[in-house]
């Protein structure tokens, strides 16, 4: 991401500057208000949000009369005492500080843009942050004389053109991942519901079958055996509520490209950039990156070694003779779809091959698994399995989310009971 935006900002440069040529604190007037007695949430009378120390909501926790206080808004503003000093933000609404912070602008009156602001904010609390402590606090006196690495020009002013491009180009990689939103639709949260029903089904089919006899269970199998491969997750489309068709697939069905890597000892491996993948787990097969001139597999694709362990690969890379690429040209498969099939491969392969019987692509052609099918076709659900790995996805962004909250509060609660 940064060697794309350098690309196009040759000219630009990293200079040291101390804060306080740059940046000045602002003055305020001082309120006596206690927080204790302040409201959490705006009231008629108090409208305006007021800055203390801390992170959560950026440090505006209270809401004060706006009578007498001094307004602020788009500003940096420091928290200056507790666990959490030194911490900035940038504050595009109007507030005003309570107690235990400051705000700093730059001295520059031109005003670039909020992007900037980002950017300039970042750069700030890599050079401050965890700086300073309980003890040790981030106040103005203490901050002015710390440096600040920022791009420049060749005239040596401030890229700020820069700045707002590296910011953007970050905010497009984070939309394009998704990891700026982990909030579940009503279509995701539907197909979770589906897919929980169909493990609450599976549980208690296996219950079942675990309390049959050992002849029961044979001609359970036998009946099963004799009826459509395509069934629902419970084997009981009468009574199942997952409404999820399942059926069998070959390999070679998904992929129209299986092909085996070829041998590369690792003394003729060259140092370069193209990742090359041989058997494991350890990195995701990863042994290496080279510089060799071999066969690249394609991005979208998935690597299954000879120990049947398969990995999504999102980008180009070499491959070993104990691994195969997984692929199809004719028929356009998203990256979510692609997670799915490797769980389901991986599922399916689980503790079967080693180092006595290895798995070769010409073996695997003929290997199946169970992926959901369209109702009216035997067409696999693509839709649905990227329905659901995105859902997945989400729900641990936000169980990282919910823990980072968690954390923060517990360090609050630490902080105050001192």
């Amino acid at each position: 991401m940064e060697k794309r935006v350098r690309a196009k900002y040759s000219n630009v440069i990293e200079t040291d500057f101390v804060i306080s040529d740059l940046f000045i604190k602002l003055k305020h007037k001082r309120l006596n208000y206690k927080t204790k007695d302040l409201p959490k949430q705006p009231t008629d009378l108090n409208t305006l949000p007021a800055l203390t120390a801390g992170i959560l909501n950026q440090g505006l926790n209270n809401y004060v009369p706006e009578a007498g206080a001094t307004v602020f808004k788009n500003v940096i503003s420091v928290s200056a005492n507790g666990a959490n000093t030194g911490a900035m933000f940038y504050q595009t609404h109007p507030f005003t500080v309570l107690q235990d912070a400051y705000v700093i602008d730059l001295i520059d009156e031109s005003k670039p843009s909020d992007m900037v602001y980002l950017y300039l904010v970042g750069a700030l609390q890599k050079s401050i942050r965890f700086n300073f402590s309980w003890t040790n606090k981030a106040g103005w006196e203490r901050i002015k004389g710390e440096k600040i690495t920022l791009p420049v020009d060749k005239n040596g002013l401030l890229a700020f053109d820069y700045m707002e491009a590296y910011i953007k180009e970050l905010e497009a990689y984070l939309i394009a991942t998704g990891l700026n939103n982990y909030v579940l639709n009503d279509e995701e949260k539907r197909v979770l519901n589906k897919f929980r029903a169909h493990n609450a089904e599976q549980s208690r089919a296996e219950q079942s079958r675990a309390e049959q006899s050992r002849a029961e269970q044979s001609r359970a199998e036998q009946s099963r055996a004799e009826q459509s491969r395509a069934v629902r997750l419970n084997n009981d489309s009468n009574n199942s509520n997952s409404d999820i068709f399942w059926t069998e697939y070959r390999l070679d069905y998904l992929f129209d490209n299986i092909v085996q890597g070829k041998r590369l000892r690792k003394d003729d491996q060259v140092k370069g950039n193209l990742p090359f993948v041989m058997s494991g787990t350890t990195n995701t097969g990863i042994s290496k990156f080279i510089g060799n001139d071999v066969r690249q597999f394609p991005a979208n694709s998935i690597t299954i070694d000879i120990f049947g362990s398969a990995f999504y690969r999102p980008y180009k890379y070499g491959m070993g003779d104990d691994t195969g690429a997984y692929w199809n040209e004719k028929v356009s498969v998203d990256k979510m779809t692609m997670l799915f099939y490797t769980a389901s491969i991986n599922k399916s392969l689980y503790g079967i091959y080693d180092y006595g019987r290895k798995l070769r692509s010409t073996r695997a052609k003929s290997l199946v698994i169970q992926l959901p099918k369209k109702i009216e076709s035997r067409e696999p659900d693509y839709r649905l399995m990227s329905i659901y790995i995105r859902a997945i996805e989400k729900l641990v962004i936000r169980g990282v989310v919910n823990w980072k909250d968690k954390q923060i509060e517990a360090t609050r609660d630490v902080v105050n009971s001192d």
